[in-house]
């Protein structure tokens, strides 16, 4: 057995039996999307070059935000409906012209699912010193008893594909755009649907999602985990920092052997 610091324990250090409250995963699931024909929303700027555009290339993408909502199923105790909002940050270039260099610009994408699992009952309410003030959303959303907690994990979002079209798409429906998104396009994120032309892209997303109840559970205790690796002096000068990398040999000295079989089912040389 190893404990956080990797070090081998007996179980003859056993010191006591503690009770911890942790987070229990009561139920997961993982998913793969592909989301096609996802609208891209620009601020007024980005949707001017858009319109003078010829062609959009979808250069990368990432989750900015995730909002989630989880809602116990009607007729189905235990379970509950985890609605998930994916807010996109997407990198485009954008040619005005055939043989133009691209600009550069951003825009966010929306998309949503939901997602029911089983989450077990809960008749306990949890409060705790950190709850701030005023949030009583479950006692006022008309909640009997605490929900258990969803946490959705996205890997990097894979940009497949992209193309200019017409507004009116199955995932043109926009909701609320988070301030801090529109702040970071640069200003205000035209949502109306009536714009053309409009960017559809491409997406496939991974994504991990859990529900979670704080239990109280008894665990062993061995030691404390106290850090054994020292801190490092960062006041170094950048050129004694670099006089402690290893020299690249490979990278001058490239091997020169290669695999026999190239796996070509072309013949040998001289047939």
């Amino acid at each position: 057995m190893a404990d956080a610091n990797n070090r081998s324990v007996n179980n003859s250090e056993f010191k006591e039996a503690v009770c911890i409250d942790a987070g229990k995963i009561f139920d997961s699931c993982c998913d793969r999307d592909c989301l096609e024909d996802l609208r891209v929303y620009f601020c007024r700027e980005g949707q001017n070059l858009i319109e003078n555009a010829v062609s959009v290339k979808v250069r990368s993408a990432e989750v900015a935000d995730v909002k989630i909502d989880v809602e116990p199923v009607n007729l189905s105790r235990g379970f509950y409906s985890c609605d998930i909002t994916f807010f996109f940050i997407v990198l485009l270039d954008v040619y005005s012209s055939p043989c133009s260099c691209p600009t550069e610009v951003r825009g966010i994408a929306i998309f949503n699912k939901k997602v029911v699992l089983c989450g077990g009952e809960g008749n306990v309410r949890s409060f705790t010193s950190e709850t701030a003030c005023g949030e009583c959303a479950d006692f006022c959303a008309g909640r009997g008893a605490s929900v258990p907690k969803c946490v959705v994990q996205v890997a990097t979002p894979i940009a497949l594909s992209s193309r200019i079209g017409n507004g009116g798409g199955c995932h043109d429906n926009v909701g609320v755009i988070p301030a801090c998104l529109s702040e970071y396009l640069g200003g205000c994120v035209i949502a109306d649907n009536n714009e053309s032309p409009v960017v559809y892209v491409t997406l496939g997303v991974f994504t991990i999602v859990q529900l979670i109840r704080n239990v109280q559970v008894l665990v062993p205790v061995y030691d404390f985990c106290i850090p054994e690796k020292q801190c490092e002096n960062t006041t170094d000068s950048p050129c004694e920092v670099f006089r402690r990398i290893e020299f690249p040999t490979d990278d001058f000295f490239p091997s020169g052997s290669c695999a026999s079989n190239c796996g070509c089912s072309c013949g040998e040389i001289g047939e």
